[in-house]
């Protein structure tokens, strides 16, 4: 595939548990972002029947077989950070990709995300931060992350192993209610910390850096997702995998 269009316009950019009769606590979307300056009101995430005409790299994914999120469930929300300022890079890495796509069978289980969401809250809604993402575009976000090549692959993959997100099998999500209100997690999406790490929850609550309201909101993430046959990793509470990287490889072509 021709990629080298794509990537060059990513370099043109300027670097700059709750019952169901009580809904969790929620904080207004984007008001403190830890990880960049940077912000997007919600009201900018348009349907994907409104964008402009799809663009090659996203032609091109349709061709690897991979589906907009969005022509299976309207209903779902999309920010594609990364195709924004408003990302750990402080820059559009993403370019002409305004859709998130997914493998078919992966963007399936989203919506049975969606449905298992909205059967419990009504007034909720997942939204995708990321779906589906090229290596070079992984190999830009590797490149532009100013940590030892240790300490970076405890937040990125190395492109060099691939990540599920290189093959349409891993999205980053959260909830958001009726207001456009993302819920409040503890943590902003990308944040660079262990104050994200699932696997220290206990212990930050325990010490007062994350309230039961923010453990919560988690767990019902998790537990929607977890229905739908997504599994969590330890380091990202909004990381889902639909399955093994190894069986990804087996499965789903390389998205280059």
């Amino acid at each position: 595939m021709k990629m080298l269009c794509f990537v060059c316009i990513g370099f043109l950019f300027t670097l700059s548990g709750c019952s169901n009769d009580a809904k969790p606590n929620a904080v207004r979307k984007y008001d403190s972002v830890l990880s960049c300056s940077f912000s997007t009101p919600l009201d900018s995430v348009v349907p994907s029947d409104t964008l402009a005409e799809k663009s090659e790299i996203e032609m091109e994914m349709e061709m690897l077989g991979l589906v907009d999120v969005l022509s299976l469930d309207s209903t779902l929300k999309v920010d594609l950070r990364y195709s924004t300022l408003n990302n750990f890079t402080g820059k559009d890495m993403y370019g002409d990709l305004n859709r998130c796509y997914l493998q078919k069978d992966v963007a399936d289980k989203l919506v049975t995300a969606q449905a298992e969401l909205k059967k419990q809250y009504p007034y909720y809604s997942l939204i995708v931060f990321d779906g589906a993402r090229p290596v070079s575009i992984q190999q830009l976000m590797w490149d532009s992350v100013n940590l030892s090549p240790l300490d970076r692959q405890k937040y990125l993959s190395n492109p060099a192993n691939r990540s599920l997100h290189n093959y349409g099998a891993a999205v980053d999500v959260s909830i958001i209610d009726e207001s456009g209100t993302e819920l409040d997690m503890g943590t902003p999406y990308d944040y660079f910390g262990e104050l994200a790490h699932p696997r220290k929850e206990t212990e930050y609550f325990e010490a007062g850096e994350l309230t039961q309201t923010q453990l919560s909101n988690r767990e019902l993430l998790r537990t929607v997702m977890r229905a739908a046959g997504f599994s969590r990793i330890e380091t990202e509470w909004w990381h889902f995998n639909s399955t093994s990287r190894v069986h990804a490889a087996e499965i789903y072509p390389v998205i280059e």
